[in-house]
């Protein structure tokens, strides 16, 4: 199922003897290991070599180790230098600050910094809701981790998550203009990580929580909502809420079915899965039945788990139990975010007629794309390389973009439902399809339309 991506993108300078076959052998030697070749210059031309860069994309490292390899191996040929496109792109970091304002003269200085600066900073200890007028509070917002949870790698600590928190920021102000800045914090525990947040707040219009453990991220977002006057808003739980919620409202239309007899099971109960259920149980569906690598969450089940409990007591109105096999019998929809390859196309076949399957584990989904074909209507993952991308970022820069222009002070369920909203509404009735059922995260519309629909949710004109 995975083909060569772009995460995996090496450029191999070689010297080759210069025959007439010698492009043929290379990329024969390329392609017969599996690698992709998207690019192939000739950068230097002696009479005895030529000198060649050839940039394709790989499975993993050791696929490019492979590739490498497989050109080494090759009679003349001398592989001088091996590139990996990611860690180049992420050579010094991928964001850095730039001035707003001209600073080219004595006059220039005067009023950005001493003694004109003093003017505002008066203003804003008269009035101290100023600073959303006068500061970067207005447009910033702070992404927030203790590398506890990052993407598929686990508690890798605050350092290494850095990476992603740079690009999470890069996103905020490409797709919104939202200036984001990484807050890595070295500490996994609750209570400082909270006074941590509180104690920065001040410098920020937002909060996006991000990467950071179930069950700990559940109480973090709660105090923190509790505690500032500014939106607090963990992205694993609610931007993948959001998102799956819009996409579901469009695959139950191509499907022709309602909502409200809908029979949904959710495989995964941590940070993502619980704001689903939450969200989606604002849209009355028939039922959801919940699933952890325990079984079926029931009401009898004896989970001490705060959270496990309350999806227990909201959820499975039969009280069923058993595995996610038994769940999947009878269902109209499944919604993953959990684990790879659990259930194939058998267990599909046993689900309702006409079934969606949401299989959003990444990078391996929790039923093969290609299986979930085979029986089911419409079928979306995480991954870019299958139609139907359930993609956080098509939530997270609009969203904050609207409570930023509205000048929000807190979050809401209508808030997260009129994001679904708008970016379900982005796919318009001429374009909706099996294969097509959210917008791509480029299409320039998605995060304006999302930024308006929060700003009139949280009272904005």
């Amino acid at each position: 199922m995975p083909v060569p991506g772009p995460g995996y993108s090496i450029t191999i300078r070689v010297a080759a003897p210069p025959s007439a076959s010698v492009a043929g052998d290379l990329t024969s030697a390329v392609g017969h290991v599996g690698g992709v070749i998207t690019a192939f210059d000739v950068v230097d031309s002696h009479a005895d070599s030529v000198v060649i860069d050839i940039t394709c994309n790989a499975l993993s490292a050791d696929h490019a180790r492979d590739i490498t390899e497989a050109l080494r191996a090759l009679p003349g040929v001398d592989v001088r230098k091996v590139s990996d496109r990611t860690f180049l792109v992420h050579l010094g970091g991928k964001i850095e600050i730039s001035a707003k304002v001209a600073l080219r003269n004595r006059d220039d200085l005067s009023r950005a910094y001493t003694p004109g600066v003093a003017r505002i900073c008066q203003a804003i200890a008269d009035n101290p809701d100023d600073a959303r007028r006068l500061t970067i509070k207005r447009n910033t917002v702070a992404v927030v981790t203790d590398g506890s949870a990052v993407l598929g790698m686990g508690n890798i600590g605050p350092a290494a998550a850095l990476p992603v928190m740079e690009g999470k920021a890069a996103l905020f102000k490409k797709f919104a203009g939202v200036d984001a800045w990484p807050v890595c914090l070295d500490t996994q525990d609750t209570e400082e990580i909270i006074r941590a947040v509180e104690l920065i707040a001040p410098v920020y219009g937002g909060i996006n929580l991000e990467d950071i453990a179930a069950p700990r991220c559940f109480e973090i977002e709660r105090r923190l909502r509790q505690k500032l006057d500014i939106p607090v808003f963990h992205d694993d739980q609610h931007g993948t809420a959001i998102v799956v919620v819009g996409a579901l409202r469009n695959a139950l239309r191509v499907v022709g079915k309602d909502m409200a007899d809908a029979k949904i099971v959710v495989c995964g109960v941590g940070a993502a899965g619980s704001a689903i259920i939450r969200l989606l149980l604002q849209r009355g569906p028939a039922d959801i039945v919940a699933v952890d690598v325990d079984g079926i969450v029931h009401r009898d089940r004896g989970d001490t788990d705060a959270n496990l409990r309350w999806v227990a007591l909201n959820t499975n109105r039969e009280n069923k139990s058993g595995r996610l096999h038994d769940a999947l019998v009878g269902a109209d929809v499944f919604i993953g975010v959990s684990a790879p390859n659990l259930f194939g196309a058998e267990q599909v076949a046993t689900m309702a007629p006409d079934a969606v399957v949401f299989a959003l584990a990444n990078p391996d989904p929790e039923i093969d794309p290609l299986e979930a074909q085979k029986h089911a209507a419409v079928v979306a993952t995480g991954r870019s390389d299958y139609p139907n991308q359930i993609n956080n970022v098509l939530a997270f820069p609009g969203v904050f973009r609207g409570l930023l222009d509205a000048q929000a002070h807190t979050i809401t369920d209508a808030m997260l439902l009129a994001a679904a909203d708008a970016i379900a509404d982005v796919v318009d009735g001429e374009r909706l399809n099996a294969s097509f059922i959210v917008p791509s995260v480029f299409d320039a519309a998605v995060a304006p339309a999302v930024a308006e629909a929060v700003r009139k949710a949280a009272g904005g004109h």
